[in-house]
């Protein structure tokens, strides 16, 4: 068993590895401001701990990150219980989420898709469907972004593999997004 100063190293030489990050990210904030400057929506989706983060995401456009603004029309489709689940019992957990994107996701939309090992069947699924329906479809994933990254137009990849780190990533990665949206749109 590691102690706290072992795991805290670790996290400190994986966040080291984003320097290279920054224009990737600035895409991903880009793609976002003019999905909404568009009247478009975001869509975030994830499992487990991808799906909280997805949660957090859209709360953050939705509410607010940092400053008092207008909200901004993003959905967590990891939030709806009951469809998630009904659409898991009736058409198979595979389409949990891309059944409810072909009903909702609409051309210029962005869809932020995350999966630490990008190789979720249900994320892949829903992937495809967004880049079917014209849909942005960003990818957070791991450092090998897995069948997710070929699916996505732009993919941060956390440079680990592991879980923890990559999601403590994705966390820190998405707050910049954020950041930069409510900068240019508040």
């Amino acid at each position: 068993m590691r102690d706290w100063n072992a795991v805290l190293a670790e996290h400190q030489q994986v966040v080291a590895g984003l320097a290279e990050q920054g224009e990737l990210l600035d895409a991903i904030a880009e793609a976002i401001v003019a999905c909404f400057r568009a009247g478009r929506r975001v869509y975030t989706l994830g499992n487990g701990g991808s799906a909280a983060d997805a949660q957090h995401i859209a709360g953050e456009l939705l509410g607010r990150f940092k400053v008092d603004r207008p909200a901004w029309p993003a959905v967590s489709l990891a939030g709806d219980v009951g469809t998630l689940t009904a659409v898991a019992n009736d058409y198979g957990y595979e389409q949990s989420f891309a059944r409810p994107l072909a009903g909702l996701v609409q051309a210029g939309d962005v869809v932020l898709v995350l999966s630490t090992s990008g190789n979720s069947p249900n994320v892949l699924a829903a992937a495809r469907v967004a880049r079917e329906r014209g849909a942005v479809v960003v990818g957070f994933t791991g450092q090998s972004g897995g069948q997710l990254a070929p699916l996505c137009d732009l993919c941060f990849r956390a440079p680990h593999g592991s879980s923890d780190r990559i999601q403590e990533c994705h966390t820190l990665a998405y707050h910049y997004v954020c950041e930069r949206v409510e900068g240019v749109l508040r």
